[in-house]
């Protein structure tokens, strides 16, 4: 006796698995359209808040001003969470990014972070700065010992040398203790390329020079 296997239930189910996955790729292209044109547009807007900024105190040092705009930056001590700090910059590595202040998933995105606790650049102390693999830090893979990082703030500008480059536990809260110097710590995940949850921290030691 011979079996007859009926084939439309088979081809609905097929156009509709085809369906739906097709839906899914629009969606995650879509998604992802929008976090690269929020970050860019982020960075953008940042930028010529930090340039304003910038002019506002150059004016003010000129004697054109009396003192900053009231939108500069705050002291360390009373940095507002999502607040500008200022701009990253590592020419060799061609790495531009602007500096928010604090760690939130969304300030992530769009941004590196200065690590609440930390120093801010300028002050004695350790300045952490963390930013994610797979954007703005992405190119740390390639950093080298004597590259010169620069951080941009309506306070003046900061150059660091780096010095040394280690993995570490993301429990190990050691990399930002507090330095009698001024010194800056990158951090980010690693491995780089891994996909899913990183195992570990990569981090970027440097000190300031001028």
């Amino acid at each position: 006796m011979r079996i007859v296997v009926a084939k439309e239930p088979v081809r609905r189910i097929l156009r509709w698995a085809r369906s739906v996955l097709l839906g899914l790729g629009v969606s995650l292209l879509a998604y992802c359209g929008y976090i690269l044109a929020d970050t860019w547009s982020f960075q953008r807007g940042a930028d010529r808040q930090l340039a304003r900024l910038l002019t506002d105190r150059q004016e003010a040092s000129a004697g054109v001003r009396q003192a900053v705009s009231p939108g500069s930056p705050k002291s360390a001590q009373q940095a507002a969470p999502g607040g500008l700090i200022g701009r990253l910059e590592i020419p060799r590595l061609s790495i531009s990014a602007i500096v928010m202040e604090g760690t939130a998933a969304k300030t992530l995105r769009r941004a590196v972070g200065h690590i609440p606790g930390t120093a801010l650049p300028g002050q004695a102390g350790n300045v952490g700065i963390s930013g994610h693999r797979d954007t703005f830090f992405r190119p740390l893979r390639n950093i080298r010992k004597n590259d010169i990082i620069t951080l941009t703030t309506v306070n003046g500008e900061y150059r660091y040398r780096v010095v040394s480059t280690q993995v570490v536990s993301p429990y190990d809260r050691a990399v930002l203790h507090s330095s009698a110097g001024q010194i800056l710590t990158l951090v980010t995940c690693y491995p780089f390329y891994l996909v899913g949850a990183a195992p570990n921290r990569f981090i970027v030691h440097a000190e300031r020079i001028m």
